[in-house]
């Protein structure tokens, strides 16, 4: 084991990428918008879908604001801080608009509006138009605006660190600690989101970060999170207290999601009761299963394997361009009009395959590194 490193947080980082990866896969197959769909969307897959939907973005957050007081631990300074995560965050996004993502508006424009040009005619006149066409913002950071966000929340880190004194921090953190120790760290956050959520009922997720508000309640409060386990270590032993319950909790919660999918499914407009349940249903549930794979990843997955390290620097480029590969096989399986289960497996090892040679490839350039998400050796 690395000395200071929980590698069972690791591990649960190299896990959340890889269900966000299934999770978009698993998009081309269910009834909800996204840019490419099969023929004929499988109803039955919101039910699976659904049980991951309330806490698989909110995970990655806690992770990261793990990493991220990790990084600011070592690195001992709010701006050495500030400029790393610039530099590692940034980059990789700006690559990832102007060269990974156009392939994506492209298709969508394509097969859901009509659009009539090639792939060079669209990236090199209407990409960059820093409007609308057809109603969607181009250019545009489609399913890297988790990166975007997380740039913003670890700037307001570094801020924070940067104009806090130290002993006010420690007292800050102490007292947060204290509040989130024995029960607290399941019951607090959960409050929080039901709070969040009683305030703005009617908000949908945008991604586009300024009319995003209860978004940003949402996902800063994991992030908070996770920076505080890793701040102050000995919450694990409250997350070892209440983890086991937190599992049962997430279980009984998603009974009504599934209960009110299953009852309105698809666009059938569920009565507005039912939908308060579902969405109530959803907060507890999203906070208690992190919470129960946070207990998962302390109880069981605090050891090291030959493989952690590489998977660990994979997930960022992993991520960067996965969505891409599916966009782009998922539209030439829908022109092809090829099965659902067939699809599923091309997807899934031509995304896996992609995914891989995108890092490996790209872990050997010295001037693609910093691309894709990797820091220059």
């Amino acid at each position: 084991m690395n000395a200071g490193r929980h590698l069972g947080m690791d591990w649960l980082r190299i896990g959340a990428f890889a269900l966000l990866i299934f999770y978009h896969i698993g998009m081309y197959f269910v009834h909800w918008d996204w840019h490419v769909k099969i023929a004929d969307p499988l109803e039955w897959t919101a039910i699976p879908m659904l049980a991951t939907n309330g806490w698989r973005l909110a995970l990655l957050f806690l992770v990261s604001g793990y990493a991220s007081a990790a990084l600011a631990g070592k690195l001992g300074g709010a701006g050495a801080f500030a400029r790393s995560r610039s530099a590692r965050l940034l980059i990789p996004l700006a690559f990832g608009i102007v060269v990974v993502v156009p392939p994506q508006p492209w298709i969508e424009l394509m097969g859901q509006h009509g659009y009539a040009h090639s792939f060079l005619h669209f990236w090199t006149s209407d990409y960059f138009r820093f409007g609308k066409l057809d109603g969607i913002v181009l250019p545009t950071w489609q399913h890297l605006w988790f990166v975007v966000y997380l740039w913003v929340y670890t700037m307001l880190a570094a801020f924070l660190l940067a104009v806090i004194p130290a002993e006010a921090r420690a007292k800050a953190a102490d007292g947060a600690a204290r509040l989130l120790g024995g029960w607290g760290l399941l019951i607090v956050p959960m409050l929080w989101w039901l709070a969040v959520y009683g305030a703005f009922p009617d908000h949908d997720e945008t991604h586009a970060l300024f009319d995003d508000g209860p978004s940003h309640l949402h996902y800063l409060a994991a992030f908070g999170v996770g920076w505080l386990l890793r701040v102050r270590p000995l919450l694990f032993e409250a997350v070892a207290r209440c983890w086991k319950v937190a599992a049962v909790l997430a279980v009984l919660a998603f009974l009504p999601i599934g209960w009110v999918e299953w009852t309105w499914p698809g666009d059938t407009r569920a009565p507005d009761w039912a939908v308060t349940l579902f969405h109530v249903a959803r907060q507890v549930q999203g906070w208690a299963t992190i919470v129960a794979l946070v207990g998962v990843a302390d109880r069981f997955w605090n050891r090291d394997h030959r493989w952690r390290a590489t998977l660990a620097e994979a997930v960022f480029p992993f991520y960067i361009i996965h969505q891409t590969i599916i966009v782009v096989v998922g539209w030439h399986l829908r022109q092809a009009d090829v099965a659902a289960l067939p699809s599923f497996l091309i997807l899934l090892a031509t995304t896996a395959t992609g995914c891989w040679l995108f890092y490996a490839i790209g872990r050997t350039i010295g001037w693609l590194r910093p691309l894709i998400g990797l820091q220059r050796k």
